[in-house]
């Protein structure tokens, strides 16, 4: 049947090149920003599966740079420490001159001056920060670190009690009257309290080191996931450009032959 008024040839073929233009549109977007979903309509389940992936990966990488902050902070830590042992090492070496027998009074006199200046300065390295953070406070307190991302695991800094574990028993000392031997039983006592502060700095720099490690690893595999979700596959989304860019071609050429056909009623007229 040969009609005027409606021309269903060209109607479906003017649809099909819609539907070819849409479809282009959408390819080239893909392959213009390299991800492969640029809308909820081109894929809202992997969307939001995504968007929660990258939250992930975001909160990943905060909590490396407080962990590594946090190892910066034990690091600092720990050449305080380093400092402390040189002047309790320098105590008990005064400690040992202070018993030479060919030392008057006033050579010890000088000896205790030395000791009381170190003991000052063991008191300013107890006041040590980093950042505004006290490296060692008064009972101790720790310090907890999220090692997760999600915060459901955490490694504690010690911030030992300085003044109370070696400070206030060095104060007890006087080079010019006390006894060598517990003078120096005293200052062992401060160097071993010391060592130990530095064994548990130099584990939990390890812990830290690992959970930092860790953080790194799982940030990548995020990333990888992520990228299987979001990313373009190019070499199918080229394929998939020059197939719409064939269909485009073919639909305009068939919209025009459509629109045409409708021309041979007048040659019924004439």
């Amino acid at each position: 049947m040969i009609t005027v008024n409606t021309n269903t040839v060209s109607t479906w073929a003017a649809y099909n090149l819609n539907n070819t233009n849409t479809n282009l549109q959408r390819s080239l977007t893909r392959l213009s920003s390299g991800s492969r979903i640029n809308s909820s309509y081109d894929d809202a389940g992997g969307l939001a599966v995504s968007m929660k992936m990258s939250a992930a990966i975001r909160r990943t990488e905060a909590t490396q740079a407080n962990v590594n902050n946090a190892i910066s902070l034990l690091q600092t830590q720990d050449g305080v420490l380093k400092s402390a042992e040189k002047v309790l090492v320098r105590m008990s070496e005064l400690a040992q001159l202070s018993a030479d027998v060919t030392k008057s009074d006033e050579d010890k006199a000088l000896y205790q001056t030395e000791f009381a200046s170190l003991t000052a300065a063991l008191d300013q390295i107890s006041a040590e920060e980093f950042n505004g953070i006290v490296l060692f406070t008064s009972g101790g307190a720790t310090l907890n670190v999220v090692t997760s991302q999600d915060g459901s695991q955490s490694v504690g800094i010690s911030r030992a009690d300085i003044n109370t574990d070696i400070l206030d028993e060095l104060d007890s000392i006087n080079l010019t009257t006390g006894a060598v031997s517990t003078s120096i039983d005293t200052i062992n006592t401060a160097i071993q309290t010391l060592a130990e502060l530095r064994a548990t700095n130099g584990s939990e720099q390890v812990r830290l080191t690992f959970a930092a490690d860790m953080l790194a690893i799982n940030r990548n595999t995020l990333e990888a996931a992520n990228s299987r979700i979001l990313d373009v596959d190019v070499a199918s989304e080229s394929a998939n450009l020059a197939k719409q860019n064939i269909l485009q071609q073919a639909g305009t050429s068939m919209l025009a032959q459509a629109n045409m056909s409708s021309q041979s009623v007048l040659r019924l007229l004439m």
